[in-house]
């Protein structure tokens, strides 16, 4: 019995993930934006990647910043980075994107990533025609909110392919893809690539693969209800 939908995450998943130094720097380049030109190391590391709106509140009372004037340069600079690492070879879709071709479910990405940034790597890899919905991460303090482990995303996707989450798989690579999955009522898989040979999970997903022609497998063996 085969699940009725598969979900994907982006980033070290489908596509390599970016590199520490590449958010850096997009964070970096907001501060700077703003006047600050030598951010405190931890100023630069709490808003970087898993910013929460208390973290990024107290950084910016800090600076005497606007919280949202900031998150916006924020993500607009971090895009930017990102997309550099794109345009110049860098970073690209992982080989074994092809096992899309052997799932004939219907298919959604839910990233924590930019929805712009998400909606490039669609149109300049070639991947747009194998999913059915896709949603990113907008650039507002809000999103920080929603995005996972809230399994917001991933409810708005199920709601689109009009399927039941006991009948949905979530693909992810990291702690929080697995709870989100876990707290919107759907089964899970953990991508274990090469680079997260070693990560300890807090939490049980239901299956673990370590390449996408694993999920494929995994999409085949959703249990009878």
């Amino acid at each position: 019995m085969s699940y009725d939908a598969v979900l994907f995450d982006n980033d070290g998943v489908l596509v390599d993930p970016p590199a520490s130094e590449t958010l850096t720097d997009g964070t970096r380049a907001a501060f700077a934006e703003l006047g600050v030109d030598e951010p405190d190391t931890e100023h630069v590391r709490a808003v970087r990647t898993s910013a929460t709106v208390d973290a990024l509140r107290e950084v910016c009372e800090t600076h005497g910043f606007d919280h949202e004037t900031f998150w916006e340069a924020r993500d607009r600079n971090n895009e930017r980075a990102q997309l550099t690492e794109f345009r110049a070879g860098d970073r690209g879709v992982y080989s074994d994107v092809v096992a899309l071709d052997s799932l004939s479910q219907d298919k959604g990405i839910v990233s924590s990533n930019h929805h712009t940034l998400v909606e490039y790597i669609l149109e300049n890899y070639g991947l747009a025609s194998h999913f059915e919905t896709c949603y990113g991460r907008p650039k507002t303090v809000e999103s920080i909110r929603l995005k996972k482990p809230n399994p917001h995303y991933l409810e708005r996707a199920l709601d689109d392919l009009d399927v039941s989450p006991d009948a949905a798989l979530y693909v992810g690579d990291s702690e929080s893809d697995i709870v989100a999955a876990d707290r919107a009522g759907m089964d899970s898989v953990f991508l274990r690539r090469p680079d997260w040979k070693t990560v300890e999970l807090s939490v049980t997903p239901t299956y673990e693969a370590t390449d996408l022609h694993g999920v494929v497998t995994a999409a085949r063996e959703r249990p009878n209800p």
